[in-house]
């Protein structure tokens, strides 16, 4: 059956470039995928949705994101990166989830990135069992989100142990065949990766060769705290030929600066996750140092035990520590600055057309054209906090919250509607997750 949605008379912004932004246009969706975006489209035998008031565009994506810790959330507002490890990885509260506490933490988890306009996601997560893992993959299933499922192995103690060989076990291939024989789905596989400041160099050649050999894209956390400075790991995988554009490298705060430069030589990909950066101590975001060398950086939310799961907040973040920081360099040499080096519609694509393209979803998502699956968020912009929106990429990156977000599209399926989510019972969710989380706070 066919299901046929005509969103009319939004504010709409393609981020393509061919096809263009429109002060009022309309989209028609037809199954899964977008046909026509123009003014004054018609089409008889569908469901009109009257976008008026609204900036219609892509939906957001996160490239970097530990879904499961929505179970333990806020508890971390205080704690540093050293004390986050600890708690959550050194026999903390991780080690103490039972297969269903997987399912429902990452169920949970999905839930608040879409209500937040997240359409597509990288979860990164280690998994204690191949029990865990599947949970892990039904959370994110039920949710409805378009999600990378990022597969890492566990280890607790010995997880962060350059010298560790701990590796991805045989289980990623049962999975590959298991959940993700097809791309053409929501979830697709990726491998997570200690990579060689956390596991031994042979354990990251190792894993990347058999990302590669499953078609799947890797990441790993590199080049941040007193790690970065010493460690030049992304010149050893760039001179060892290992990055490429299916690799993704989270933070590279305190990276060379010439490694900028190699990261983005090779295609890899950069998350950057700015607010648990400058809180925890992984050092100043690279967003301008990544930009400065030819790369486009991408947006993550990271620990949702310190910080919201909406990406809004991320690229308020992103945008004023990279203009604070080039202002600054411009007062010391006892000037103004009489322009800002980075502007709001930059910002609105890294958190949506170059999220998309690092997770290798590009050809689907992040952009709004004819033939491309129709992903995308409505945001009201006769809220308070929005109207008048006279620049809407201005409005959207600056003013935006979950609150304002109308109506969330997902592959062509309504996800949420009127501000409410839909095809989910949330008072039964919210009290699985109660239990879970009673149970992990008790054990650990």
């Amino acid at each position: 059956m066919t299901h046929t949605y005509l969103i009319k008379n939004g504010c709409v912004l393609t981020m393509d470039k061919s096809v263009g932004n429109f002060t009022k246009a309309d989209i028609l969706i037809r199954d899964s995928r977008i046909a026509q975006i123009g003014p004054d489209l018609h089409s008889s035998d569908c469901e009109t949705i009257d976008a008026a008031g609204m900036i219609v565009m892509p939906g957001l994506v996160d490239t970097h994101r530990h879904v499961w810790e929505s179970l333990v959330r806020s508890i971390g507002t205080d704690w540093s990166l050293p004390t986050y490890l600890q708690n959550i990885y050194y026999s903390g509260y991780g080690s103490r989830l039972r297969p269903e506490d997987s399912y429902i933490a990452n169920l949970l988890g999905a839930l608040e990135a879409l209500n937040a306009g997240v359409t597509t996601l990288l979860d990164w997560s280690m998994s204690y069992s191949p029990d865990h893992t599947d949970e892990l993959i039904r959370g994110l299933q039920d949710s409805g989100i378009r999600a990378v499922f990022a597969l890492g192995v566990s280890g607790e103690l010995e997880y962060w142990n350059r010298e560790s060989r701990l590796m991805v076990s045989e289980d990623v291939k049962r999975v590959k065949q298991q959940y993700f024989s097809s791309n053409d789905q929501l979830l697709t596989l990726g491998l997570a990766m200690r990579g060689p400041e956390f596991s031994h160099w042979d354990t990251t050649v190792e894993e990347l060769r058999i990302a590669r050999e499953l078609g799947i894209p890797s990441s790993m956390h590199l080049g941040f705290g007193n790690w970065g400075p010493h460690d030049h790991s992304v010149q050893k995988l760039y001179e060892a030929d290992l990055l490429g554009p299916d690799v993704n490298i989270v933070h590279g705060n305190t990276m060379r600066y010439e490694e900028y430069k190699m990261l983005a030589d090779s295609g890899a990909s950069l998350s950057v996750t700015p607010e648990i950066e400058m809180m925890m101590g992984h050092g100043y975001p690279a967003t301008g140092f990544f930009i400065e060398n030819g790369g486009t950086p991408t947006i993550g939310v990271d620990v949702v035990t310190s910080t919201g799961g909406d990406m809004f907040t991320q690229m308020k973040f992103l945008m004023q520590a990279e203009r604070a920081r080039a202002n600054q360099k411009i007062l010391e040499n006892n000037e103004m600055p009489t322009e800002l080096n980075l502007l709001t519609a930059q910002v609105l694509h890294f958190a949506t057309t170059a999220g998309a393209k690092a997770l290798l979803l590009d050809h689907k998502i992040g952009t709004l054209a004819p033939g491309k699956e129709a992903d995308l968020i409505m945001i009201r912009t006769t809220d308070l906090n929005m109207f008048p929106a006279n620049d809407p990429e201005g409005a959207v990156v600056q003013f935006s919250n979950p609150g304002n977000v109308d109506t969330v599209f997902v592959a062509g399926r309504p996800v949420k509607r009127h501000g409410k989510l839909l095809h989910v019972d949330l008072k039964h969710v919210l009290k699985l997750a109660e239990k879970s989380r009673d149970f992990i706070f008790q054990k650990a």
